[in-house]
């Protein structure tokens, strides 16, 4: 699956034309799906239609169309000025004997649904005068209201605060990251019929679902044993922080690895899981590392001022790593880019700002283009960019002028916005990695479990070692193919 800016969209659409799938139908077919899921969620309701002047207007013409074709009460408020198929489903609507009210004189009080089709994807600025005020009297009415493909509005403010929104064709950042995915209530996806070829877009992000996410996970042979599975290495731990290596290890674990060492400064009261190897280090250096074997690394958590130290002293293991928290350091970074390693970095939005040099506000507001940012300026480490949602992205060092690699995970919720789960992650990543994925690999299907542990324990508490005690179930609802994903299917 892919995720389609508006200009994805647009391109897509013009494919399908081309290709010699007509446009009115493209949008017959939106309607229709739309009418039939605003009746699968509020059938008996009178559904008022706004219908604005574009395809998105065009859109709810149809579903208009289609609901009192079907028997049921509709009132359909349109502007002036429609062009282009919006216009022909005008005509269309009319020929039904329809009436179609100006959009000015919309009161709610005789209606019990709204249908918002005003604005779709593509707006170039917030919604000024008729308009915004319109949508304020939508948000104020307190009726339900299903959207088209987007609440109007979107993503700017004011915007339409939709119960239900019918994404067409593919699913859009607004769908995906907050705070916009708050106002689109619960999310359907629907097809309109465009023929595969015309959505096909290589160059788009990735979003990780439960169907691309299966084929990923390690196969555990009948005969398995600890040093078969995977070992990994932990390298972290501060007087101050001394839990963040041992939820790492405990992610670890719970992912599948087959065995773990801790190694942290001796004079850190350190308590990893039981099953852990522990090794004290009095320094940080490759020679006190090399004592144990390990596939991978995960080096960083809550090391403090020596994370640098343990994170260079880690890179003369030569073996896969995850590099977290303290381990991100610009001089770090570059030695594990020149040394070639399969390297995963996972930065919150604050210490990707310290790495960029940006605000971490502006890190926050365009996840994708930060995220692209690292990628290119550590090309060949794979990117995790934590956040709602996590961005993920890499630029294959051979070919550094091309477009990065993104991926965007679809799991996780905003309860996991708590201390220790980023090294719960690091752990979880390090265990693929052991397992024999690939750096890309692991961080894809690290990132999809470990939100899917956080949304099965969402409802019972939410601290980070309940979401790695999660992590068996989520592997194991994963590999039995029975993963919701957060959208609801449509008609596929």
């Amino acid at each position: 699956m892919r995720l389609y800016s508006a200009q994805a969209m647009r391109e897509a659409d013009q494919r399908a034309t081309a290709l010699g799938y007509p446009s009115l139908v493209l949008m017959d077919t939106a309607g229709r799906r739309t009418a039939k899921r605003l009746l699968q969620h509020y059938v008996g309701r009178k559904i008022a239609v706004l219908c604005g002047k574009g395809n998105n207007g065009g859109d709810g013409l149809v579903a208009a169309r289609w609901l009192a074709y079907w028997g049921h009460p509709v009132a359909v408020y349109a502007a002036e000025g429609q062009e282009g198929d919006a216009a022909t489903m005008r005509a269309a609507l009319q020929a039904h004997g329809l009436a179609i009210a100006p959009l000015s004189s919309w009161e709610p009080e005789n209606h019990t649904v709204v249908l918002d089709a005003l604005f779709g994807t593509g707006l170039r600025g917030p919604l000024e005068g008729f308009y915004k005020a319109l949508v304020e009297k939508v948000n104020r009415s307190g009726l339900p209201v299903v959207a088209i493909d987007l609440p109007s509005g979107l993503p700017y403010q004011p915007h339409i605060r939709a119960d239900l929104t019918v994404a067409l064709g593919g699913l859009k950042p607004e769908h995906l990251f907050y705070p916009h995915r708050s106002a689109c209530g619960r999310i359907v996806l629907d097809s309109i019929g465009m023929p595969p070829r015309a959505l096909d877009n290589p160059e788009l992000p990735e979003l990780l679902c439960q169907a691309s996410m299966r084929p990923l996970l390690p196969i555990r042979p009948g005969n398995a044993h600890k040093g078969a599975v995977g070992r990994v290495l932990v390298v972290g731990g501060h007087r101050s922080y001394t839990g963040a290596p041992s939820l790492a290890a405990l992610g670890a674990y719970r992912s599948g690895a087959g065995l773990v060492t801790v190694a942290y400064p001796a004079d850190c009261q350190v308590n990893p899981p039981l099953e852990a190897v522990r090794l004290p280090l009095l320094e940080w250096n490759t020679t006190h590392l090399q004592t144990t074997r390990a596939e991978a690394v995960a080096v960083g958590m809550g090391a403090g001022e020596g994370g640098m130290e343990a994170a260079l002293a880690a890179l003369g293991l030569q073996k896969p790593t995850v590099l977290d928290a303290d381990a991100l350091q610009d001089k770090v970074l570059q030695a594990y880019r020149k040394a070639g390693l399969p390297t995963v970095l996972t930065p919150h939005p604050g210490e990707a700002s310290r790495l960029l040099g940006l605000p971490s506000e502006q890190i926050a507001h365009s996840p994708l283009e930060a995220a692209q940012a690292l990628a290119r300026r550590y090309p060949g480490l794979v990117v995790v960019l934590k956040g709602g949602p996590t961005v993920l992205a890499c630029l294959p060092p051979q070919t550094p002028t091309s477009q990065p690699l993104l991926a965007v995970n679809s799991t996780g919720n905003p309860s996991m916005a708590t201390g220790g789960m980023g090294d719960v992650l690091a752990g979880v990543i390090a265990a693929l990695l052991a397992a024999g994925l690939s750096a890309w690999e692991a961080a894809r299907l690290g990132v999809y479990v470990h939100g899917l542990a956080g949304d099965r324990v969402s409802r019972t508490g939410l601290l980070a070692h309940e979401v790695a005690e999660a992590i068996p179930e989520a592997l194991k609802q994963l590999g039995s193919g029975v993963v919701r994903d957060f959208w609801e299917p449509g008609f596929y």
